[in-house]
């Protein structure tokens, strides 16, 4: 991992790290969440550590892992879908509804998330992409509650599916916004004798 770390919701310093939790939703087989902000800097370590995932995955008898990523794209195209490692994985989702794409992402992935989303076959695990159309880099809440609708109706996990996502950005941007708004176009078009005295 980086050499870097972070302050975690208490404020303390904690070292780049991953996250296993397990969830139990409305469907019939708790999920397994890996979450992490960050990952091996040095592409042969990015190989080992999607290995020794996967590893971990097939010993506790994960059936399917699922990626989920966000891809830049314009901001009025707003798409969710699924690239698959197999075949047979390929089609067994296309059977279920999901939008899978052969063509997409056209320059491929990066990282340990692509890996492990290629990785099932080798495995004897289904695997696959999801991903989400964003606006950019940041955070993209817009683009996050499409993916997890696209999850739930795809996959039935029994997600409680977030429905203010909007209601939710509109609030924090006006938590951050000024308080004082300035007039800048009376300022710009204000005479500016005073400055040639």
């Amino acid at each position: 991992m980086p050499p870097h770390a972070e302050l975690d919701e208490d404020g303390l310093l904690a070292p780049p790290h991953l996250s296993l939790s397990v969830v139990r939703t409305g469907g019939e087989e708790p999920l397994l969440t890996l979450t992490g902000k960050a990952q091996p800097n040095d592409p042969a370590l990015q190989s080992n550590l999607a290995r020794e995932l996967m590893t971990f995955f097939e010993q506790h008898g994960t059936t399917t892992v699922l990626v989920l990523a966000g891809m830049i794209d314009k901001p009025e195209i707003k798409e969710t879908f699924a690239v698959a490692s197999s075949a047979s994985f390929r089609i067994d989702m296309e059977t279920m509804g999901v939008d899978v794409r052969r063509d997409e992402p056209r320059s491929g992935a990066i990282g340990v998330a692509a890996l492990l989303a290629s990785m099932g076959p080798l495995y004897g695990i289904n695997s696959a992409c999801i991903i989400g159309t964003t606006v950019g880099s940041s955070g993209d809440i817009l683009g996050s509650q499409r993916l997890i609708e696209h999850l739930e109706r795809w996959f039935g996990f029994g997600l409680t599916v977030p429905t203010n996502g909007s209601e939710w950005l509109r609030e924090r941007l006006e938590a951050r916004a000024p308080t004082v708004k300035s007039d800048l176009v009376k300022e710009m078009t204000a005479s500016h004798d005073a400055f040639y005295m």
